[in-house]
């Protein structure tokens, strides 16, 4: 019997181990921490926070596990963003181009307001709040206190970027009267409809509503906030954003493919890479999905590297810029 028991208790625990569920934030002594001492003093002298509320507020702060995994070690593919072929599955189905269209048509007016006084295109608003939050019905469910401080104090590939971050949340708070505990996001401390870091609602966060409040969840604030970044990051309204190009094969290994690196058109003709869309700048980015079977290679203007200063990734751009496209 003894043996049994033994036996059912080690294979309790090991499924147990190996479950695939996420594991809950839990309790964590983070004022035990050295760095989170500096931190706190940093927070009281150089912004002039109370200590007691700044120990009160991390005493509570829990810890991560599962979010903390995804930046530990060397970046692993698909643990902080997705493969061209989830946007597809994911951002790029029926439902979300369905919700495009929807959007459009609801909110025309805030749109076109918005792409007058910005000088954007509105077709790209409508795509970055698609791919973000699907039009604010997936904004998450991590607290951003708790996300923050896991990245923020404990070792990974970009801790000092968090820990900026969470000083900004702290600055963010304050500044618009918001309850820290309170603030629900994706598991990085992304939050609202277009999921901005707090360093980000700082410092494009508006009222575009007019009801006093500068509110990442609300779907109006969220059109002023994509398109006053859309205008100071440098777009061009108007201009070209992605062609397809006359690419047929499998797997395109010819040149380099990134949303950083630009070639002139008249050295990609050289190369036998030629648009099938009309594109009248000089130089292009040289831009790569890969699908399950193969590449498509585009063509990428300026307003192109605008898209992807809000999210590095080539997949993301080309995402929003087919949804723009599906709502023309």
């Amino acid at each position: 019997m003894k043996i049994l028991k033994l036996l059912t208790l080690t294979l309790l625990t090991t499924f147990t181990l190996n479950a695939k569920e996420p594991l809950p934030p839990v309790p964590y002594n983070y004022l035990a921490k050295k760095n989170v001492q500096n931190f706190i003093n940093m927070m009281v002298k150089r912004n002039h926070f109370k200590r007691a509320y700044m120990e009160e507020v991390l005493s509570n702060a829990m810890f991560d596990k599962e979010t903390l995994a995804r930046y530990v070690g060397k970046y692993k593919a698909n643990s902080t963003n997705g493969t061209w072929e989830r946007y597809k599955d994911h951002v790029l189905d029926d439902n979300t181009l369905a919700l495009a269209k929807e959007f459009k048509q609801n909110y025309y007016q805030t749109l076109k307001r918005a792409e007058e006084q910005y000088h954007v295109d509105m077709d790209y608003i409508v795509g970055f709040m698609g791919v973000e939050s699907k039009y604010g019905t997936h904004t998450g469910n991590f607290r951003v206190l708790d996300s923050l401080a896991t990245l923020g104090f404990h070792k990974n590939r970009m801790h000092k970027w968090f820990n900026a971050e969470l000083k900004n949340l702290f600055l963010l708070m304050r500044e618009q009267n918001r309850d820290i505990y309170t603030q629900y996001g994706s598991f990085a401390g992304a939050m609202g409809a277009v999921q901005q870091m707090p360093s980000i609602q700082r410092r494009f966060g508006v009222d575009y509503n007019g009801d006093g409040i500068k509110d990442p969840w609300d779907l109006e604030d969220s059109i002023g906030i994509i398109a006053k970044f859309m205008h100071k990051k440098g777009w061009i309204k108007g201009a070209v954003v992605a062609v397809p190009t006359n690419f047929s094969g499998r797997r395109f290994t010819k040149l380099k493919t990134s949303y950083k690196k630009k070639y002139s058109v008249a050295y990609l003709r050289k190369k036998g890479i030629r648009p099938t869309e009309p594109f009248n700048e000089s130089k292009a980015y040289l831009l790569k999905t890969r699908n399950a079977t193969h590449d498509d290679i585009w063509m990428g203007g300026r307003n192109f590297r605008v898209l992807t200063k809000y999210n590095h990734s080539t997949s993301y751009g080309m995402a929003i810029h087919i949804i723009a496209q599906s709502v023309k």
